[in-house]
């Protein structure tokens, strides 16, 4: 292994060692007890979810308690206005664009930020421990404030680890933080089910029941995740004779699921923001509301699979672009066999992808839920869904090819260097 790989390991592992301090930093004026209290109360519901995804930095009521979310409802919102508005589209290819399109990214993160900020600060202002002790220890305007601030910079904190991990690390940035999220919360739910165990709230056999269904769903996504449909490619003899001692890859890899870990990243981010805001409510109509998008809630499992059947078309469209592929073919003078070349090539791809983004989409949507009704069947009394095993496979899947890649890279320049 090199140096420059082993030098973005460390620093892929530092960036992520300072989000987990991060998420042991409480915002100022909160009484941490009653705010822990009042999740472990609600664990098995839309905050208790939430704080798997944020680390548990939530219950702490951490400066990084909103997580990385922020960040994804805008990127959410921007690539919609993306596919809408096709100069906005078209500024984001463009390099100087994309400086300006994540900018504007950016600013709608601090916007959204401060507006959950705000309510989460409003609607603890009523929440008391079982003592009666109040959840914020200072006048409300002030602490209104200084949450604002504090929440605000470590969202932003997070987000610019992400981007750091991104361009001087390993893997993709944000997906690597919310992968260290869930991870992080391994432990303490180990210890949760073995004390449910001991006390006789979980069967045994329940527990051996549930790490099979865990270990079946880990298996079916290392298979389907490393599976493709390799489109064939030839080339003309003039092309060949030119480049014979340059390797030339005779077939187009199509991922059976092109979209990766955004769809249940996307569909989380979207199902959690309600919950969370509609949690410090009292009205019976948003308490319905509240009880519909309960992560243990059939509703809320069907809008899951729906939303994520949705983005994994959504995200295939932007990620996959069959015309871009059928013009370089073209120009390299390949062609797939049977199939002119151009827009009948293009036709070809898209109705390629198109049928592996349904069959990828259901698999995302099934896997996200069907682990869920399982668990659900066995009356287990706490949440468990498919969607964070499903991201951390994909995420340590997609990191570990990236080493590799950093490897071959690397054998490849030493290779050349010695030639030369």
């Amino acid at each position: 292994m090199n140096r420059a790989l082993i030098n973005k390991i460390l620093i892929t592992l530092g960036f992520l060692f300072a989000y987990r301090v991060l998420a042991y930093v409480p915002v100022p004026g909160v009484n941490i007890d009653v705010i822990r209290e009042f999740f472990t109360s609600n664990s098995s519901n839309a905050l208790g979810m939430f704080n798997m995804f944020s680390g548990g930095a939530a219950e702490r009521l951490s400066i990084i308690s909103l997580g990385i979310m922020p960040y994804i409802t805008a990127s959410i919102i921007m690539e919609l206005l993306a596919a809408t508005f096709p100069n906005l589209g078209k500024m984001k290819k463009e390099r100087d664009g994309m400086q300006k399109y994540m900018q504007i990214i950016r600013y709608a993160t601090i916007v959204i930020t401060v507006i959950q900020a705000i309510g989460v600060s409003i609607g603890l202002q009523s929440l008391t421990g079982k003592d009666g002790a109040s959840a914020i220890m200072i006048d409300m305007n002030l602490f209104i404030g200084i949450s604002c601030v504090s929440m605000l910079t470590g969202t932003m904190l997070l987000m610019w680890i992400g981007e750091q991990i991104t361009q001087r690390g390993i893997g993709n940035g944000i997906s690597l933080i919310i992968f260290a999220g869930i991870v992080s919360g391994i432990p303490s739910a180990i210890g949760g089910t073995i004390d449910l165990v001991n006390t006789g709230e979980l069967n045994f056999l329940v527990v051996i029941a549930i790490a099979l269904v865990i270990l079946a769903t880990v298996g079916v996504v290392i298979y389907v995740e490393m599976g493709e449909r390799r489109v064939p490619i030839s080339y003309s003899r003039k092309t060949v004779m030119q480049n014979q001692n340059k390797r030339i890859m005779n077939y187009i890899p199509i991922k059976v699921n092109l979209s990766g870990v955004i769809p249940p990243i996307f569909a989380s981010a979207i199902l959690m923001f309600p919950g969370t805001i509609l949690q410090a409510s009292t009205n019976e109509f948003i308490v319905a509301i509240n009880d519909f998008l309960n992560p243990n809630s059939y509703f809320f499992n069907i809008l899951t699979f729906l939303f994520i059947l949705f983005f994994a078309y959504f995200y295939a469209s932007i990620t996959f672009n069959a015309k871009d592929i059928s013009e370089n073919l073209k120009r390299q003078g390949g062609f797939i066999p049977g199939v002119r070349p151009g827009e009948s090539t293009a036709n070809f791809l898209n109705e390629v992808a198109s049928r592996l983004t349904l069959t990828g989409s259901i698999y995302l949507g099934l896997i996200s839920t069907l682990p869920w009704v399982l668990v659900k069947f066995m009356g287990v009394p706490f949440y468990f869904g498919g969607t964070s095993v499903l991201i951390v496979v994909q995420v340590a899947l997609d990191t570990m090819r990236k080493i590799e890649a950093q490897v071959y890279m690397s054998k490849y320049q030493t290779l050349s260097a010695v030639g030369l």
